[in-house]
């Protein structure tokens, strides 16, 4: 992708509190990078370097990688993975899978094999303590495939907080039956084109984007032929937001499709933990 129609890397830092976080676990900090769509197009050599050099800079205590790697085809997962193994964390590299990811034959299996060859732990419907007992970690199959899951949350207590990683901010609407402490979410791109104080533009076009080719801009949310919306809630498209009881957090990712970016730069998120208390 050209880097007029991307945009610069903007590193979001936010403060997210969490109620019951054990108080060793005050001011831990997370990195989310997602939806890179390494192809060759959709994202830039040089921005996927600095994303990589502003997460090591962070000097995250966990790095956490939400989904949609490759576009179609899985093959230039290899290529990217040799990338990410210079990622750094204190206590590991963990990543779901999204839409993308498994939508291309033998898509899931590759890229899977691919991360974890590098030492990259891809979640599916598992539970996974980084953090310890005290703060699980729970990553979800992509809402669109028919293994999504969220029944696993019941093996928790539910005295026991807990983050979700789950592609599809979606997700978060059924995810309410359930205690979800901060949902991490990539997918919708933050709508790409941003009209400061509306929102994301292409969403609002609906008969516009009828008309396009999903060739040409396939994850319009509003395409040809009754073929699923990107997202039914575009009011969640980037950042942080409160689901009923839960909190929801959209990375707008690294990749890009055409026609790019507009007042929606790619996103790495640092993201510190703090005590839940009356005052937040």
């Amino acid at each position: 992708m050209h880097p007029i129609l991307t945009g610069r890397l903007k590193v979001e830092n936010v403060t997210i509190a969490i109620a019951d976080l054990p108080a060793d676990l005050q001011g831990i900090k997370l990195v989310q990078m997602s939806d890179f769509h390494y192809d060759g197009q959709r994202l830039s050599e040089n921005l996927l370097q600095q994303a990589i050099a502003a997460s090591n800079t962070a000097k995250p205590d966990l790095v956490v990688l939400t989904g949609d790697y490759i576009t179609d085809d899985p093959s230039p997962i290899h290529e990217l993975v040799l990338r990410l193994k210079h990622l750094q964390s204190r206590l590991g590299i963990y990543a779901i899978l999204g839409n993308h990811d498994h939508s291309y034959p033998n898509s899931k299996a590759e890229v899977t094999i691919a991360l974890t060859n590098i030492g990259i732990q891809v979640l599916w419907n598992e539970i996974a303590y980084p953090l310890g007992s005290q703060l699980p970690l729970v990553g979800l199959a992509d809402y669109w495939s028919r293994q999504f899951n969220p029944l696993v949350l019941n093996q928790l207590d539910p005295q026991t907080p807990r983050l979700v990683l789950s592609h599809n901010p979606d997700s978060a609407e059924k995810l309410q039956q359930w205690r979800v402490d901060l949902q991490l979410s990539g997918h919708t791109h933050g709508g790409q084109v941003v009209i400061p104080g509306i929102g994301a533009v292409l969403p609002r076009f609906k008969k516009l984007s009828q008309n396009i080719s999903s060739d040409l801009y396939p994850w319009l949310p509003f395409l040809k032929k009754g073929r699923h919306k990107v997202v039914k809630h575009w009011e969640w498209s980037e950042g942080l937001h409160r689901i009923g009881s839960n909190q929801l957090y959209i990375n707008r990712g690294l990749g890009s499709y055409f026609p790019g970016r507009l007042f929606c730069r790619p996103e790495l998120t640092s993201i510190t933990l703090i005590q839940k208390n009356k005052n937040n």
